[in-house]
């Protein structure tokens, strides 16, 4: 009789756990902020790059640690979430991380040279590596597991919302007002977090006893800072540089070291053993891919627009801004329809959408309308929203509570890897493909074709007409010829490119298949483990 009551109250309990609670709502309200917080601050920074340059008289080489150094520290930082997470509890953890990270953006706004600025941007970077990752993990402990999608589909709108706002505010806020600014808006915004999640937020069970992993941080901090070292520097420095050539090694050999360490830990800080779960393995991967062929659109993009078009960074924020939207809108719809039908077929849509017209933009040319270009990025958006996070939860949500703090790290490092990667990669082929451009088309220009004397007639006119000498107008042809010749060569790169960073899309289509495969094994299993309770329930009857 007892069993019977039992299993008839069970369906009720679960069903009013299934329920998201005022409580619930207002907790993902402090960490979309938090997230919006760290996001919007990043993207910030590209733009006001070429104003920090002329305040500082720094060099572009000097001034890029502003956002390197950043880069770093967040790298470096993002494995020890889990542990601290569990240690300390994760409200405690996630609410002084972004105390760390406002203050790191109030010595950013006061400083006083480009060298004060990196160091304070380091220390805004240790604050602002772990809000991302532990935000994510705390949603796990928050939300009810039937529910998960839906709550990480709103809280992606804070990872979408701050791009699109970044390029547009990071303009109006140089051009208006000051550069200090940029770091100054973090403050508010990062006050009221800081108070609504004292107010709001519970803090989660610790984990006492847990001992730091000291050696695998340490191997964590040369082995990602190396890497994303190697990454940035590379095209710069040569990739076959002995410097960069140095820092591979020396990131692949503590890898390596890092592994071997880890694997014979109870508590490691990059726990390796999560990767025999293939779900979370091929979540994991999935979502790195498009993270690798998000960049086509939004790293190439902007080169096209202000290089080629000659927009202004707030007008190429402003063209930008729809496909950021776009995702925005679609993450929370994303998260309900993934409810509904499940991960595989969001995930191969998703990404179909991403291939084709990242694809698309290979016909991108210099007489190309800023308003088809928008409206392709608006259909990418839709695309990128649609599987961003379901393909990263999906891993995540196979996992028991104790494992997400650990798991959330890992993915995070891990997808930040492939993103400067993907950077490093089409850069690099970007760059070779518009020098071999430009030579083809130099070896096949004649100075006696009819098209040659046209230019040359028209370009020593309209010098003539302002007032130069013939001898200077006829030299001005060469330098005008030049740089009409650069800009067609940087355009067929950006367009084979883009192309080129379709492909990890597709290539991620295949993963979600086999995720397909691996979901009816264990669903399978799954109906066979409730089918044997069933059994065991109706013997106890």
């Amino acid at each position: 009789m007892s069993s019977a009551t039992t299993a008839a109250a069970t369906p009720e309990v679960e069903k009013q756990e299934e329920k998201i609670t005022g409580y619930q709502w207002l907790a993902l309200l402090v960490l979309i902020l938090g997230t919006f917080l760290a996001i919007l601050d990043n993207s910030l920074m590209n733009v006001a790059i070429p104003k920090l340059m002329a305040v500082f008289g720094s060099t572009s080489t000097e001034i890029e640690w502003v956002v390197t150094g950043y880069m770093l520290a967040s790298a470096v930082v993002v494995p020890m979430g889990g542990f601290l997470s569990d240690r300390f509890g994760y409200k405690t953890t996630f609410l002084t991380t972004v105390i760390a990270f406002v203050i790191g953006s109030i010595l950013c706004g006061i400083a006083w040279s480009d060298t004060s600025l990196i160091v304070f941007r380091i220390i805004q970077g240790l604050g602002g590596g772990f809000i991302m990752p532990v935000g994510m993990a705390m949603l796990y402990q928050i939300m009810p597991r039937s529910k998960i999608q839906v709550a990480m589909g709103i809280w992606g709108i804070a990872a979408m919302a701050a791009p699109a706002m970044g390029p547009t505010l990071s303009g109006y806020l140089v051009d208006n007002f000051s550069w200090r600014y940029l770091f100054y808006i973090n403050v508010p915004i990062g006050i009221i977090a800081v108070t609504l999640g004292f107010i709001i937020l519970k803090e989660t069970p610790k984990r006492a006893g847990l001992k730091f992993d000291y050696v695998g941080s340490i191997l964590c901090m040369i082995v990602f800072s190396t890497l994303l070292l190697a990454l940035t520097d590379g095209q710069s420095e040569g990739w076959t540089s002995l410097y960069i050539v140095s820092l591979f090694f020396i990131s692949i050999f503590s890898f390596i070291l890092l592994i071997w360490v880890e694997l014979g830990k109870d508590n490691p800080i990059m726990d390796f053993r999560l990767f025999k779960n293939p779900i979370f393995t091929l979540s994991l991967a999935a979502s790195s891919f498009v993270m690798i062929s998000m960049q086509g659109g939004i790293y190439m993009m902007p080169i096209f627009m202000q290089n080629v078009t000659g927009l202004t960074p707030m007008q190429t924020g402003l063209v930008m801004m729809p496909q950021s939207i776009a995702m925005a809108f679609m993450m929370p719809v994303a998260g309900k329809l993934v409810s509904k039908y499940g991960v595989v077929p969001l995930g191969i849509l998703g990404l179909a959408i991403i291939g084709c017209t990242t694809l698309e933009l290979h016909v991108l040319s210099q007489q190309t309308s800023t308003h088809w270009i928008s409206g392709l990025l608006i259909i990418r958006g839709i695309g990128i929203g649609l599987c961003m996070m379901p393909l990263s939860s999906a891993g995540m949500n196979t996992l028991p509570n104790h494992l997400i703090g650990r798991a959330s790290s890992v993915s995070n490092v891990i997808r930040n890897v492939m993103a400067s990667l993907g950077i490093a990669v089409l850069t690099s082929n970007m760059n070779n493909q518009a020098t071999q451009y430009g030579a083809r088309f130099n070896e096949s220009m004649s100075s006696i074709s009819p098209a040659y004397t046209d230019l040359q007639t028209n370009v020593v006119n309209r010098y003539l007409e302002l007032g130069t000498d013939a001898s200077s107008a006829a030299g001005g042809v060469v330098g005008v010829l030049y740089g009409l010749v650069q800009k067609e060569a940087l355009t067929r790169a950006i367009a084979d490119t883009l192309m080129l960073s379709a492909i990890p899309a597709f290539i991620a289509i295949i993963l979600v298949f086999f995720m397909r495969q691996k979901k009816k094994k264990n669903a399978a299993a799954e109906e066979s483990a409730n089918s044997d309770a069933q059994h065991h329930v109706m013997i106890e009857m």
